[in-house]
């Protein structure tokens, strides 16, 4: 078959349908995949307003990852359509703030019907606690150190697990115990919790720990109730 032979038989093939409407429940969707987006990058810049919700990144990523899937599975809609969909529902909800008289009210309205959605789909791990969270960062600190070396990440790390271990001997300090046994346990905390996550990387597991809570509680003290929502 030559070219021109190939050309009409091509043109003459019916042209593929459009993806079918998306219905009421995929848009809502879609529209709270956006709104966390949003929210989750206002966190990382350090908007106050945004810090009034929990921090939102890693389980926000997980939602837009399952809801994704969803509507490709449901509408036969192609990863690449489905991302243009989530891009126009961000533009769309960026449009409704710089709209609205109120924006932080609207933002408000929106995250009242996301965030239920978001804790059935993606359900919140548990928090550290303030030594679970020297120990993790710790740890955290000592693997970066033995792949990069003291890079700005080690150093931020590094910088982290010093406050939470401070903190965390303030804390036991008011509790009446001793420097020694703060030492033990601070010891024995990352020395299970190493153990533990050696046992889930070997059945190819993460921890079952909210980590992003230890960034909480190493932030500076007047400002971590913004985060404790």
């Amino acid at each position: 078959m030559n070219f021109i032979s190939l050309l009409m038989l091509l043109l003459s093939q019916p042209a593929a349908s459009p993806p079918a409407p998306l219905d009421e429940i995929q848009r809502r969707d879609l529209s709270c995949v956006a709104v966390l987006a949003i929210i989750a990058s206002e966190q990382e810049r350090g908007v106050e307003s945004a810090l009034d919700f929990p921090l939102l990144s890693e389980r926000g990523a997980t939602y837009a990852g399952l809801i994704g899937q969803r509507i490709m599975d449901d509408s036969g809609r192609s990863r690449e359509q489905v991302r243009e969909e989530i891009l126009a529902a961000v533009a769309a909800q960026q449009a409704l703030g710089k709209e609205a008289a109120d924006p932080d009210e609207v933002v408000r309205s929106e995250m009242a019907t996301c965030l239920p959605l978001l804790d059935a789909a993606v359900p919140p791990k548990p928090k550290p606690d303030l030594t679970q969270c020297a120990g993790m960062l710790q740890l955290a600190y000592e693997e970066v150190h033995d792949r990069e070396g003291l890079s700005k990440t080690a150093q931020d790390l590094k910088t982290l697990a010093a406050v939470l271990d401070s903190r965390a001997r303030d804390k036991m300090r008011a509790e009446g115990l001793s420097g020694q046994e703060s030492d033990i346990l601070l010891t024995q905390g990352r020395e299970a919790m190493l153990a533990d996550a050696k046992q889930k990387e070997s059945r190819g597991q993460g921890s079952d720990l909210d980590f992003e809570h230890c960034f909480t509680l190493a932030a500076p003290e007047d400002k971590q109730r913004k985060y404790e929502h």
